[in-house]
């Protein structure tokens, strides 16, 4: 609260303004004379509609009466409509925020993204400001949630407070203050140079600044420590997750209602820990549905919880923590494999084993499945596996005995696929293992097996799915009028109608894969 208070006090000044109250919407013909006219001209290059650039419009439109009788005016500029300007600018590419100075175009201040109005106008005094601005005794009274950062300095005027002064520039959003309290060196035990992260009077962290710490590693040493070990994923945190300079994140998928959650997450914010210069942990609640697209974009359900995956959002590979038993020590391991290189990416496809096709059991993967699953004359029987089950692992001997009862058949296959290492296009409302029946049609039918797991079981089964096949390919004029219900017939239109525009498709698609064979057979 006083830091507000003493924010608004040294922006009184600015309150007796006869510029208009408003933000400036620049275009290609007004942004020069404005530059000419305003002596610090903060502009915001905007994308119409996104959720992150219309907060910050609020916040610019928010911040306005404080600024007015200023130097500073603030101005969007719509990135769509003028795109001659914002090439004119170098204005393509981030930051989103510039701050120009004395009418010079080409070196522009770039500003970080403000959360409130608060940090905004904290930015602006900071960088208009000193060292000495961020100097006052603490009140441990005033023990806050917030993240404070000290800076304990034996000289107020060396260039580690140069250095404490521009990390607070870049981070207008965290209460910053220099000191050359004792009672501080006592209470925590530490020596000067050094910064500390205090919140609600506790040491969070401390980094003992010497001549090879930069500002880039202040802020960075800040930043992470901001966020708890473990920050849960929701609106409200979702800018502070993906725009920490830890570009490592691994995501706890879990429901916060199930009954061993408790201590699911104590094994996830143990682990977290040991990794927070490193990775930042995320969890996600799955019974939340307001994270429904984060889910579908890694391809979680929620019946898979608790699931880990790891990204790195640098290129957007991501990894799968590949067992059932998610403890702190497992998810340490899969971690520390991570960034020594050793664990294995989820890819959209694995690369098809040499003689996949001459082996009994078909090995497929993401690049394959479809083209064999859904081969027109082929009855396929894949069994969709997690390599660490318990479950998956123990179908493996039946798989193969199987495959072998079928080996003389050529319109029967046997398949599996690693379901934790390829891209599967299937949702189906139950956990892994899956025993999947594609038929032998044209359409894309899927039929999910949910007897016993036994041989004798699985041979009857696909027995009768054969026969059912070879029924629906009859042409339905061959079945006689009454022989099934009026319901029964229609649903039988339905299939012949999807299997003869399945049968046209292929059709096509092989006549076109031959044109393309004869152009390239001409051409050499």
């Amino acid at each position: 609260m006083r830091g507000l208070l003493l924010l608004l006090g040294v922006f009184s000044l600015w309150t007796a303004s006869t510029q208009e109250d408003s933000v400036l919407r620049l275009t290609k013909g007004t942004f020069h004379s404005a530059l000419s006219k305003h002596q610090q001209l903060l502009v915001l290059f905007h994308v119409p509609r996104t959720e992150e650039d219309l907060r910050v419009i609020q916040v610019f439109e928010g911040t306005v009466t404080q600024l007015q009788g200023s130097e500073v005016k603030l101005a969007i500029v719509d990135v769509t409509e003028e795109k001659e300007l914002v090439k004119e600018l170098n204005a393509t590419e981030p930051p989103n925020i510039r701050l120009y100075l004395s009418g010079d175009k080409h070196n522009p201040v770039p500003c970080p993204v403000p959360q409130t109005p608060v940090s905004l106008l904290t930015w602006l005094k900071r960088r208009a400001g000193s060292p000495a601005d961020l100097v006052f005794e603490l009140d441990q009274s005033e023990a806050s949630d917030e993240l404070q950062v000290v800076g304990l300095f034996k000289d107020l005027n060396s260039e580690f407070v140069q250095l404490f002064h521009s990390a607070a520039i870049d981070l207008p959003d965290i209460v910053f203050s220099l000191t050359q309290n004792d009672d501080i060196i006592t209470k925590y035990g530490v020596t000067p140079d050094v910064v500390l992260l205090l919140r609600q009077s506790k040491l969070v962290q401390a980094l003992q600044v010497d001549p090879e710490t930069s500002k880039e590693d202040l802020v960075f040493f800040i930043t992470v420590y901001e966020m708890d070990p473990v920050t849960e994923y929701s609106g409200q945190t979702a800018t502070r997750i993906l725009s920490s300079p830890v570009l490592n994140h691994v995501l706890l998928f879990a429901n916060k209602s199930a009954a061993d959650f408790e201590e699911l997450y104590s094994a996830f914010n143990s682990a977290a820990e040991d990794f927070r210069m490193e990775i930042v942990f995320v969890l996600v609640n799955t019974d939340d549905p307001r994270n429904g697209r984060l889910m579908e974009y890694f391809r979680v359900r929620p019946l898979d919880a608790p699931h880990v995956r790891l990204v790195n959002l640098t290129d957007h590979v991501t990894y799968h923590l590949p067992t059932d038993t998610l403890d702190a020590t497992t998810i340490k391991t899969f971690c520390r494999s991570y960034l020594d290189g050793e664990a294995k990416p989820k890819l959209q496809s694995q690369p098809a084993p040499d003689g996949w096709e001459q082996q009994p059991v078909k090995e497929l993967v993401g690049a394959t499945l479809e083209k064999v699953a859904f081969h027109p004359n082929k009855t396929v029987f894949v069994l969709f596996y997690l390599p660490y089950g318990k479950e998956s692992s123990s179908l493996f001997p039946l798989w193969e005995e199987l495959a072998m009862t079928f080996e003389d058949q050529e319109d029967v296959v046997i398949a599996r696929i690693d379901a934790s290492a390829n891209d599967i296009d299937l949702m189906m409302q139950q956990s892994y293992p899956w025993l999947c029946l594609f038929p032998a049609l044209y359409s894309e039918r899927v039929v999910l097996y949910s007897g016993k797991k036994e041989l004798k079981d699985l041979v009857q089964f696909i027995h009768q799915e054969m026969d059912g096949a070879k029924v629906y390919r009859q042409k339905v004029t061959l079945i006689p009028h009454g022989a099934v219900s009026p319901s029964g017939e229609e649903a039988l239109l339905n299939l012949f109608q999807e299997d003869e525009e399945r049968r046209r498709y292929m059709e096509a698609l092989r006549a076109e894969e031959d044109r393309l064979e004869n152009e390239t057979r001409d051409e050499l």
